[in-house]
């Protein structure tokens, strides 16, 4: 199923910088970046119980924020993309044309 994460991590202090990192890490691990702080994570229910329990361990949840949307394994009729950044098909890396 494909996933789409993204997060705001306050950056305010030496811990949130740190937070932030290891967010963006944890995505990196599991997916595409898309955005900044937008992810397209294609997943097993497994692999997303894991990716989940490891960004909500890393986040101060007081502070930062997380939002998960679920766009299915039919996804390939629910994301357009308009604009500058090539698109990837998050279930090879290759280049959509």
């Amino acid at each position: 199923m494909l996933m789409l994460v993204s997060y705001d991590v306050s950056t305010v202090n030496a811990a949130g910088r740190r937070r932030l990192r290891h967010v963006a890490k944890a995505c990196e691990n599991w997916g595409i970046r898309v955005q900044n702080s937008v992810f397209e994570c294609n997943l097993d229910w497994s692999q997303w119980v894991a990716l989940r329990a490891k960004l909500e361990q890393i986040c101060d949840l007081d502070l930062d924020s997380l939002r998960y949307y679920n766009l299915g394994n039919s996804y390939q009729g629910k994301v357009m993309h308009v604009g500058a950044k090539p698109t990837l098909n998050p279930t090879s890396d290759a280049l959509l044309l």
